[in-house]
């Protein structure tokens, strides 16, 4: 259903994406990512490295590393996935947002709500 390949939207070493490998119905499950939480007071360890651009808010008082293809989905501030936390099964659930067709990058928007255009910090100067 899923599967990485080389992105136009990074210009990166590691210009990387999450891409459609069939046509995926809007609400369908795209992936369960598999998180590493840590405490949020060893976060400015982590934010000395460049896994810091790669942390998500994992509750009030965590954050978490997101496993799988978790970690390599782009962002979008006009995405066609979405994310959400399943805290029972320690997962980011990710689901399509819009019908996504086959060979379509699947985009996530890094503000956690789908409309939120709050400028990322890779995008302020």
């Amino acid at each position: 259903m899923i599967e990485i390949k080389t992105s136009p939207l990074s210009d990166g070493e590691f210009n990387r994406g999450v891409f459609a490998t069939c046509d995926i119905k809007k609400g369908q499950l795209l992936h369960e990512a598999p998180v590493i939480s840590y405490p949020n007071d060893q976060h400015p360890h982590i934010e000395k490295t460049l896994l810091a651009d790669y942390a998500f808010e994992y509750g009030k008082n965590h954050t978490a590393f997101v496993l799988g293809y978790g970690m390599l989905f782009n962002h979008s501030y006009e995405p066609n996935a979405t994310y959400e936390i399943n805290f029972d099964n320690h997962t980011f659930d990710f689901y399509a947002y819009k019908d996504i067709k086959a060979g379509e990058e699947i985009l996530i928007n890094y503000n956690g709500d789908e409309d939120d255009k709050e400028l990322l910090w890779f995008d302020q100067e």
